[in-house]
Formats: structure tokens, sequence, C-alpha cells
């Protein structure tokens, strides 16, 4: 008689959530992507140790060269070293705005969604009267009230975009809270809180690094945005929205001072949501394979 044959365990959910986001080529890419344009760009000035803001003998609109890869903006400052420290604040705004975003959201949407009631009501009026504000528009008056620091376009930028993860966790949650597992912790003598940020908030993780991505799209474009209007970071900081702002008198003697910024900005914004479908696919547990 044949040995009856080991029972195969399953594989580990993280290897079967990477199996499946492999087999979406453009979110894949988009991932590898990603990974390379933050290596280049924080730690690119390693090796590249230009000052962005020291002048240099070429001189002003100087071509492409060994001294200066991409060339020197309209005042002789090396482009290449720009578009690096540029980068590094741009995208750095968008992670540290997505992470204020996501704690705002994921705390109010979950309480809402789980104590009900009362707390229910009040939150989620709250939430939806911040959604009647056009969030660019509340940006742009924010940082006119408020000024214009770095650590102030972080603030501003997660206060107007945490709706959204809001309403996707609390929908989540009401889903998730009616389980027997959530009742049988109840019933064990958990509490409330416990409950919560123990048992339910888990489920709903795959469903915030997906809202997570979209959201930090849409800080890069946001920050870029009001940069090139004079209401972000201020200069003599880079970031690749101010770089633009700078750029546009000088669109057709030296277009590529605009070209260079706006093809950064949006292929890192069309990655990161690119790779946000793919995710929602391969963390979806009805995933079928195609």
């Amino acid at each position: 008689m044949a040995p009856a044959h080991p029972e195969q365990k399953a594989p580990p959910v993280k290897s079967t959530v990477f199996r499946r986001l492999r087999k979406n080529k453009v979110a894949f890419v988009s991932l590898w992507f990603i990974v390379a344009v933050h290596l280049v760009v924080f730690l690119g000035p390693l090796f590249w140790r230009v000052d962005p803001e020291a002048l240099t003998t070429a001189g002003g609109l100087a071509g492409w060269s060994l001294q200066h890869p991409m060339g020197t903006d309209n005042i002789g400052r090396d482009v290449f070293a720009r578009m690096l420290h540029g980068g590094q604040v741009t995208l750095l705004v968008g992670l540290t705005s997505m992470v204020f975003s996501v704690l705002i959201g994921v705390l109010i949407g979950a309480s809402a969604g789980f104590f009900g009631k009362a707390v229910e009501a009040v939150l989620m009026r709250f939430t939806e009267a911040m959604m009647a504000i056009p969030n660019f528009f509340f940006v742009l008056v924010a940082l006119t009230v408020l000024g214009t620091n770095p650590v102030m376009v972080v603030v501003v930028i997660a206060i107007s975009s945490w709706m959204e993860i809001t309403r996707v966790v609390y929908g989540e949650t009401l889903k998730w809270k009616e389980y027997e597992f959530v009742e049988a912790a109840r019933s064990s003598g958990a509490t409330r809180f416990r409950t919560l940020f123990r048992y339910v908030i888990p489920q709903i993780i795959p469903t915030i690094i997906v809202a997570a991505t979209l959201c930090i799209a849409w800080a890069i474009l946001t920050e870029s945005a009001i940069s090139y209007l004079g209401l972000g970071i201020q200069p003599p900081t880079p970031t690749w929205g101010n770089m633009l702002q700078n750029a546009q008198q000088y669109i057709w003697t030296a277009p590529i001072l605009g070209i260079l910024p706006g093809m950064a900005i949006t292929l890192i914004v069309l990655a990161y949501n690119m790779l946000g479908d793919g995710l929602r696919d391969a963390l979806d547990p009805k995933y079928v394979k195609k």
C-alpha cells in the first residue's frame, strides 16, 4: 500500500499576494518603477554631490554635458541635482501626507462603523461636510491663511484627503463587525476597543493599503500643483512643482526645464495609480486566476 502523501501547506499570504501581483504586468512594472525612482532620488545625492542651489561656471541654460547631465537652469544651477533634491521633497511630502491621511481616515471610519449610534452620526456627518468642500480650493485657502512652510503643506494636504479613506474604512468596518469571530471576541470579555483594534481593523488592512497608494498619488499631484501656483514649498528648496513654475517662462527657449519635472510627476503618479489597481486585485480574496 502506497504511503499517504503528506498534507500540503497553503502558501504564505505574502507569497500569494506577490504572485498575484506579478501576473498583473502593468502593476508589477509600476512597483519596480516606484522602487527605482525612490532609490535614485534618495541615494543619488550620495554620489552626485552637486549643490542644487550653487551657480555653476557653465552659465544659464547650458546644454547637457558630462559635468551637467541635464544641463543648467536659467540662472546656472545644475538641473540633475535639482531633480534629485526636488524629488526627495515631493516624494516625502506625498508619503508623509499619506501616513497622516490614513491615520485620520482609519480612526474616524473605524470608530464610526464599529461604535455606531451617536458616534457614527457625528463622525460621518462631519466627514460628509468635509467632502462637500472642494479639496483643491480648501488646500489653496488653508495655505494662504496658515503659511507655506513644509510642515504646514503636509498637514493641509493630509487634512484635505482623509475623507475617502474614512468612507472606505467605514463600509468595511460595518461588514466585518457582524462576523462571528468578532461576536465571539466580545463574548469572551474583550473590550470594545480591543475588539476593534485586534480583530476588526486587521481585516481591513488590504483595503487600507490600496487606499494608501492612491492617497500618495493624490498628495504628490496636489503638492506639485500648489507649488506650481506659488503656494507650496517655497524656493530655494526645490520641488518638482516649483521647478515647473520656474520653467514656464522658458517653455519655448528651453522646454526641457519643464519637461523633466513634468514627466517625473506624471510617471510617478501614474505608477502609484497602476500599483493601487493591481494591489486591489492581488489582495482580493475572490481573486480568480486568468
